[in-house]
Protein backbone atom coordinates (compact mmCIF):
# COMPACT_ATOMS: atom_id res chain seq x y z
CA UNK A 1 0.00 0.00 0.00
CA UNK A 2 1.44 3.35 -1.01
CA UNK A 3 1.24 6.37 1.25
CA UNK A 4 1.87 10.01 0.41
CA UNK A 5 4.32 12.25 2.23
CA UNK A 6 4.87 16.01 2.20
CA UNK A 7 8.21 17.44 1.20
CA UNK A 8 9.12 21.12 1.50
CA UNK A 9 11.54 22.52 -1.09
CA UNK A 10 12.48 26.02 -2.12
CA UNK A 11 11.12 27.18 -5.50
CA UNK A 12 14.45 26.96 -7.34
CA UNK A 13 15.11 23.40 -6.21
CA UNK A 14 11.57 22.31 -7.05
CA UNK A 15 11.76 23.92 -10.50
CA UNK A 16 15.09 22.21 -11.21
CA UNK A 17 13.79 18.88 -9.88
CA UNK A 18 10.71 19.06 -12.12
CA UNK A 19 12.88 19.84 -15.16
CA UNK A 20 15.25 17.01 -14.30
CA UNK A 21 12.40 14.54 -13.79
CA UNK A 22 10.80 15.61 -17.08
CA UNK A 23 14.07 14.98 -18.94
CA UNK A 24 14.12 11.52 -17.36
CA UNK A 25 10.52 10.90 -18.40
CA UNK A 26 9.23 10.60 -14.86
CA UNK A 27 7.77 12.67 -12.05
CA UNK A 28 9.52 14.19 -9.07
CA UNK A 29 7.49 11.89 -6.84
CA UNK A 30 8.51 8.74 -8.75
CA UNK A 31 12.11 9.90 -8.96
CA UNK A 32 12.31 10.47 -5.20
CA UNK A 33 10.50 7.21 -4.45
CA UNK A 34 13.00 5.27 -6.58
CA UNK A 35 15.96 7.00 -4.94
CA UNK A 36 14.65 6.31 -1.44
CA UNK A 37 13.90 2.69 -2.35
CA UNK A 38 17.50 2.25 -3.54
CA UNK A 39 18.91 3.86 -0.38
CA UNK A 40 16.81 1.66 1.89
CA UNK A 41 17.81 -1.48 -0.08
CA UNK A 42 21.47 -0.46 0.03
CA UNK A 43 21.26 -0.03 3.81
CA UNK A 44 19.52 -3.41 4.17
CA UNK A 45 22.26 -5.13 2.14
CA UNK A 46 24.95 -3.37 4.19
CA UNK A 47 23.42 -4.54 7.47
CA UNK A 48 23.10 -8.08 6.11
CA UNK A 49 26.76 -8.09 4.98
CA UNK A 50 27.84 -6.65 8.32
CA UNK A 51 26.06 -9.44 10.21
CA UNK A 52 27.72 -12.08 8.00
CA UNK A 53 31.15 -10.49 8.54
CA UNK A 54 30.65 -10.29 12.31
CA UNK A 55 29.57 -13.92 12.48
CA UNK A 56 32.68 -14.95 10.54
CA UNK A 57 34.87 -13.02 12.99
CA UNK A 58 33.40 -15.02 15.86
CA UNK A 59 34.52 -18.29 14.26
CA UNK A 60 38.08 -19.50 14.71
CA UNK A 61 40.03 -19.94 11.52
CA UNK A 62 43.56 -21.01 10.68
CA UNK A 63 46.12 -18.47 9.53
CA UNK A 64 48.38 -21.25 8.28
CA UNK A 65 51.01 -20.97 11.03
CA UNK A 66 52.53 -23.81 12.98
CA UNK A 67 51.74 -24.24 16.63
CA UNK A 68 54.42 -24.04 19.31
CA UNK A 69 55.19 -27.01 21.52
CA UNK A 70 55.81 -24.93 24.64
CA UNK A 71 56.95 -21.57 25.98
CA UNK A 72 60.55 -22.70 26.45
CA UNK A 73 60.86 -23.60 22.76
CA UNK A 74 59.72 -20.11 21.85
CA UNK A 75 62.35 -18.45 24.04
CA UNK A 76 65.23 -20.89 23.39
CA UNK A 77 68.08 -18.47 22.62
CA UNK A 78 70.57 -21.25 21.86
CA UNK A 79 68.69 -22.11 18.67
CA UNK A 80 68.87 -18.50 17.51
CA UNK A 81 72.71 -18.39 17.58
Amino acid sequence: MKQNITLALDRETLKAARAFAARQGTSVSAMLADELRMKVEQQRRFEQSKQIALSLLEQAFSLGGQGLQNREALHDRAKLR
